[in-house]
């Protein structure tokens, strides 16, 4: 939790308080310095200014006279000033002074007589080295050195990497120094700045670098003897060994990344500083504060706006402790690192304020100094005592998001503000939360705020969600400063948490971001994360099974257009709803589980919402689709992703799909499988069952690769299929060669004969028992023939008995 802080700014020096006061006035009036630096005991101010290192010192000091080393062109300048440890001595820092073309010059204050010169070293050995930037890093100095070529003319690719990055330990004593062989880090590289933080050198682009390859930050860390290459927006590249006695060529470390590093824009720096964690603190062009950590990473802190910052202006930066100040646009901005929040901005009444080094460079000060044109000011942030300030970043979070969400859940046109939640009361939950969790979460040394009776009541249920959040936040800030050994299982932790919080929130646009940001960051521990909360598991025959709540199988299933307004749908710009999330982990670490989790999904499913419902998940799209939409598309299509889209048509149990799997198969020759698909898919559906059979007995008309299975195929002929259709099923499936055949085709031919259809030829035709059973009927009588019915005599009349007799004689005359 950020506490409230207060900003501090009073003068603790008068420029009276010196040793030749009037020279020190007059100096800060003529120019301003590029840099100034104290003493680690504070009785010595010194000045490196454009022509000249002056150093003043305070009243009640022992000992007289001022250092002053001072340079006209073309002598070369001062590049480097700083103070260096020296235990042995009685006063237990010497300073040093680095002239450009190599030399270093020891300095210590003695009381009794004053300043004088301990050593004067030589850190180069040629003699036209240049000395660019140089720093002191546990008893090392560190630069970065020109070695300009013998030859005359050179191209100004070839002029940008004739620098090295350099290093020799530096050892003090009472009566002089010492230095080690000199040690080449970076061979051939270009202009880098060199700032030393505890944990290593932080290699920076400077304007003067060449502005193809100025686009990211090196990191040398002799503890881990690595050279690491940092970006914006991509953290560490890449990393190399660089143990001692070896050298790193720059080109051969970046040759690898040449396209990569192409595409990435120009890293133009206004400021940097070190950070009081070890990171360092950058200004870029946009306006935005930027802390790279050692490992490479880089974070967010700030952002000022792209137009706070104009083209070649320089920031100046300080940290001190977790707060972060700027000299920017003639204001003084105060940022808490931690919070990433603005603390106060305060406007400065006067040019010319530079912030006051130490020596230490490190950013370990609790308060810290400004040097105006007065004097020397002191600015501390001191924690506010009052107890009902409440804390400011949570409650603003609270009441935005509560704005957020009635905003969605409101009739009116009108926008909804958090001034107007505060203001209104209209809404009591985000103020009932606020007072809560400024209650709750208050530090131990401070004695929390009471709680009315309605609260308190309210405290007692969130308890467990509290103690939740703490934990969480926790989790987090031992994450940041957390080894990279520790960094795995703080992250598996983390990714837990999260996922947890997410699953029981609403599954709206931002929400739907950030569990796609947590997945593509951390896709192995996001997949432990949803395999421990679905307890997805195999038991003892194989099946997959999950022990999930009906909460979470909704949130899984529902589509990501479900919850979503028609103005959010066109903002998803490919954000994945959950159960797409799952299959592509599913594929990633576990791909033989994919098709049965999507088989258990539609379980699941068929028992909660039919297809049709409209309140169902996505409504008409299936869950075997959704699952083949999230393959990878190649170009050319691997055998595993080939079998993996055929495995979830066959899990979906819808009669297309299936015929579409096994249509792939045939394609694809694997008539083993084709076969053992046919069989287990034939029992759901006899029509299913009939289409299966026509187009395997297509096939077998076609070829003999089905000929060992021709016993199995015989099996699933349907019950209703006559001869007459099996002939004319066959008949569709032969070529015009094969209608016409020889009678005794040759050897190893593919052509369909009559003996192979026998034993189908001989399960259509009916037995004789079952023709008898067919005329049963008619046969079953008393006799055969039948008896002659019996006569009747019937009388006819006269006159057509006398016709009915001479007929026969009239046929003759």
């Amino acid at each position: 939790m950020t506490q409230a802080r207060t900003l501090l700014l009073r003068q603790i020096l008068d420029w009276d308080d010196f040793i030749h006061s009037r020279a020190l006035r007059e100096l800060l009036l003529d120019q301003l310095p590029n840099r100034v630096l104290a003493s680690p005991d504070g009785q010595h101010l010194l000045l490196l200014c454009r022509s000249r290192v002056v150093a003043f010192q305070r009243l009640g000091t022992e000992g007289g006279g001022d250092l002053e080393r001072s340079w006209h062109p073309p002598q070369p300048p001062v590049v480097g000033l700083f103070f260096l440890e020296s235990p042995s001595a009685a006063i237990p820092w010497v300073l040093g002074v680095v002239w450009e073309r190599g030399k270093a010059e020891l300095w210590r204050f003695v009381p009794s007589t004053g300043w004088h010169m301990l050593q004067s070293l030589e850190l180069c050995h040629g003699g036209r080295a240049r000395i660019i930037s140089v720093c002191s890093w546990r008893g090392q100095l560190v630069w970065c050195e020109e070695r300009p070529a013998l030859g005359a003319l050179m191209t100004p690719e070839r002029r940008a990497f004739q620098y090295c990055i350099c290093t020799r330990s530096l050892q003090i004593g009472e009566q002089g120094a010492q230095l080690s062989p000199l040690r080449v880090i970076l061979h051939n590289s270009p202009l880098y700045q060199v700032l030393a933080s505890p944990s290593g050198v932080f290699l920076v682009p400077t304007p003067d670098t060449f502005t193809n390859i100025a686009k990211f930050i090196i990191i040398w860390q002799p503890e881990n003897a690595t050279i690491s290459v940092a970006a914006p927006s991509r953290g560490c590249i890449c990393t190399k060994a660089s143990h001692p006695g070896s050298e790193v060529d720059f080109k051969k470390l970046v040759l690898g990344y040449v396209s990569f590093l192409a595409s990435m824009d120009v890293l133009i720096i206004h400021g940097c500083a070190l950070s009081s964690c070890g990171g360092l603190l950058l200004v870029t062009k946009a306006g935005m504060v930027e802390l790279v950590q050692p490992n490479g990473t880089w974070r967010p802190v700030f952002d000022f706006g792209e137009s706070a910052v104009a083209p070649g202006q320089q920031v100046q930066l300080k940290a001190f402790g977790s707060t972060l100040a700027c000299l920017l646009g003639g204001a003084l901005h105060l940022v808490d690192l931690d919070s990433r929040q603005l603390i106060e901005k305060k406007g400065l009444s006067t040019d010319g304020v530079l912030f006051l080094d130490f020596g230490t460079g490190v950013g370990e000060e609790e308060e810290m100094q400004l040097l105006a044109p007065n004097g020397i000011y002191n600015l501390d942030l001191s924690n506010a005592a009052t107890e009902s300030q409440p804390e400011p970043n949570l409650v603003e979070m609270v009441f935005e998001e509560a704005c957020k969400y009635y905003q969605r859940r409101s009739l009116s046109n009108s926008q909804l503000t958090v001034e107007k939640l505060k203001k209104g009361d209209m809404f009591q939950a985000p103020i009932a939360l606020s007072a809560i969790l400024c209650h709750s979460l208050t530090p131990k040394d401070k004695k929390p705020r009471i709680l009315t009776e309605p609260y308190a009541k309210l405290l007692s249920t969130m308890q467990l969600e509290l103690q939740s959040y703490q934990n969480l936040e926790l989790l987090k800030a031992r994450v940041v400063g957390a080894s990279e050994s520790e960094v795995e299982s703080y992250g598996d932790a983390l990714v837990e948490q999260e996922l947890s919080r997410l699953l029981h929130l609403d599954s709206n646009k931002e929400n739907l971001e950030y569990l796609n940001a947590i997945f593509s960051s951390f896709p192995k521990a996001s997949w432990k994360a949803i395999q421990n909360h679905l307890q997805l598991q195999q038991n003892g025959d194989g099946i997959l099974a999950a022990r999930a709540t009906p909460d979470i199988w909704k949130k899984i299933l529902w589509g990501p257009l479900s919850s979503l307004s028609k103005q959010e749908e066109g903002t998803l710009n490919g954000v994945l709803p959950l159960f797409e999330l799952i299959c592509l982990a599913l594929h990633q670490f576990k791909p033989k589980w994919l098709p049965q989790f999507v088989e258990l999904s539609q379980e699941y499913m068929g028992a909660t919402w039919t297809y049709s419902s409209k309140e169902g998940p996505e409504g008409s799209v299936p869950l075997y689709k959704r699952a083949l939409a999230v393959l990878p598309r190649r170009h050319k299509c691997s055998v595993a992703d080939r079998d993996m889209e055929i495995e979830l048509l066959l899990s979906s149990q819808r009669p297309k799909a299936i015929l579409q799997a096994i249509g792939q198969l045939i394609r694809h020759q694997r008539w083993q499988r084709v076969m053992e698909a046919a069989e287990k898919f034939s029992r759901l559906s006899p029509l299913l069952n009939k289409e299966i059979f026509i187009i395997l007995l297509g096939e077998f008309s076609k070829h003999r690769a089905l000929d060992p299975y021709s016993d199995m195929l015989w099996e699933l002929c349907p019950a209703d299929l006559s001869a007459s259709d099996l002939l004319s099923v066959i008949q569709q499936h032969l070529s015009p060669a094969d209608c016409d055949p020889s009678p005794f085709p040759p050897e190893g031919s593919s052509q369909l004969t009559v003996g192979l259809l026998k034993p189908l030829l001989h399960k259509l035709t009916p037995s004789p028992s079952g023709r008898a059973e067919m005329y049963a009927d008619a046969l079953q009588g008393p006799t055969f023939p039948p008896p002659t019915p019996p006569r009747q005599h019937h009388v006819l009349p006269k006159a057509a008995a006398s016709q009915e007799e001479l007929t026969p004689f009239q046929s003759h005359t």
